[in-house]
């Protein structure tokens, strides 16, 4: 590129920045871009995809900037600067013979805690023509997870306690039922209970399967003539694990088969475990007779992931994949998605994907661009006393005080922090606003935003009950009660 055409290029940015401000174009460009003109044609190539999407939504105002400094509006070509590494590798025919003809070998140990189902079964990558005719693969399944990579939490510790403590006497306190909504952890302990047993010799049969499998399995059993040699099969192991037992309702004859597998099983001191995504009390379809034998050992109830056990698996999550997440993007995934561990697992997939695909550090700014729609679909509605009960819980005040007239900075702080998030979680007027929480104008919430905004530049802290916390923790505090409802 000539002298003159460097003057050109200088002198568009600068348009450009006039247009837009140089912050953002900064932030359009960031570094290691490359800015060109040539043949009524100017190229931006970026070092990364991602800056490359975002340096699309400003495409009219570079080309009116570039309009103004030529005369004329030049045709933009945006593009990466370098290629993907898988894509050379394809490319050169170097490809390792792992990812052309087989399936990847899975990770060892870790499991992800609570994240006995989060992965799910993948194929292998194959490239087109990589496989001779008579050659075959076998899709890669997704290891069972074990005991040691549970993540243990306040909703989740006695139920890790019972699972730890099962083997080791088996049969003296059965059967085992773990109840808790989906994603918190069920399906993981069951199969940390079964990989466990596997890998002693204190227990030789050993069945793990869904209550669907189940019914399957007798289905089948009847149709064939196979029922001898089902009962035999389940009716004569040491340990039984069935998931979701709720899929039984309705199953009349398979009710009854479970009914005297469960009684075979119990009369001759052998272990039983089951899982159900509902309390006991709602399990009432499975008839009084399974029921009662389902609560007549041990239940534990689990309950969704808090923000403290969200964030261990967010960091297990990480690890495994060696994603380089800081932790201030951990705790923002944390606190925005809500306590099922599927969930936890299936953004982290996509932030890997995406992260290898557009070659892109990860921060903040990308995990909220890369899963803005995640983050849009979890987000429930949320009220106005929604958020004045949890801001006055966190902080240890009553309704009436956050709607009173006082302006002392300990109930004059939380109403300002109420407000904010009365902005963010709501489609309340700012009249509206003003008005529930006691205030004459609306320019109050108007005054809260700006103040709350400050105060999250300069990481101000605010007196709790007992202790301190900054304002992005007492937020992020509040968000997760709202998330939980």
């Amino acid at each position: 590129m000539t002298k003159d055409d460097k003057e050109i290029v200088s002198a568009i940015l600068s348009r450009i920045a006039g247009r837009v401000g140089q912050q953002r174009l900064e932030m359009w460009l960031g570094t290691g871009a490359e800015i060109r003109l040539e043949d009524r044609k100017l190229h931006i190539l970026l070092p990364d995809g991602f800056k490359l999407e975002r340096l699309r939504r400003g495409r009219k105002e570079i080309l009116a900037a570039a309009a103004e400094v030529l005369g004329y509006e030049p045709e933009l070509v945006l593009a990466v600067n370098k290629p993907l590494p898988l894509f050379d590798k394809l490319e050169a025919g170097t490809a390792d013979a792992d990812v052309r003809r087989g399936s990847p070998t899975p990770p060892e140990g870790l499991t992800a805690g609570l994240l006995s189902a989060a992965e799910p079964d993948i194929l292998p990558l194959v490239s087109p023509g990589s496989l001779e005719p008579e050659q075959s693969f076998k899709p890669y399944r997704r290891p069972f997870a074990n005991l040691h990579s549970f993540v243990v939490g306040d909703g989740n510790r006695v139920a890790h306690s019972a699972a730890v403590s099962v083997l080791p006497q088996i049969g003296y306190v059965s059967p085992v039922l773990f109840y808790g909504p989906p994603g918190c952890g069920k399906s993981h302990l069951l199969e940390g209970i079964w990989c466990q047993a596997k890998q002693s010799n204190q227990v030789k049969r050993v069945i793990y399967l869904t209550a669907e499998q189940f019914t399957t399995h007798f289905v089948e059993a009847l149709k064939g003539a196979g029922l001898p040699s089902f009962r035999r099969k389940y009716r004569e192991v040491e340990l039984l694990l069935i998931d979701d037992v709720q899929f039984f309702a309705g199953k009349q004859s398979t009710l009854i088969e479970v009914l005297y597998t469960i009684d075979t099983l119990l009369r001759e001191g052998r272990q039983l475990i089951f899982a159900a995504d509902r309390p006991p009390s709602e399990l009432r379809p499975l008839g009084p007779e399974i029921t009662t034998r389902l609560t007549g050992g041990l239940v534990c109830g689990m309950q969704a992931a808090d923000y403290a056990t969200r964030l261990e698996i967010l960091r297990a999550l990480a690890a495994q994949k060696s994603l380089a997440a800081p932790e201030d993007v951990l705790a923002y995934l944390a606190a925005q998605l809500p306590g099922d561990a599927r969930q936890l697992a299936g953004a982290m997939h996509r932030l890997a994907a995406a992260a290898f695909a557009y070659e892109a550090t990860i921060n903040l700014e990308f995990v909220q661009h890369t899963l803005a729609d995640l983050m849009q679909a979890t987000r429930r509605a949320v009220r106005l006393p929604e958020i004045a009960g949890a801001v006055c819980s966190l902080f240890g005040l009553e309704a009436e005080q956050m709607q009173s007239g006082s302006k002392s900075p300990a109930i004059s702080h939380p109403r300002m922090l109420a407000m904010w998030l009365a902005r963010k979680y709501t489609r309340s007027a700012y009249s509206e606003i003003s008005r529930y929480f006691g205030r004459k104008s609306h320019s109050t919430v108007l005054s809260a935003e700006d103040k709350v905004g400050e105060w999250l530049a300069s990481g101000k802290t605010l007196p709790l009950p007992h202790g301190q916390c900054t304002v992005e923790e007492a937020l992020r505090r509040v968000e997760a009660q709202l998330r939980l409802g």
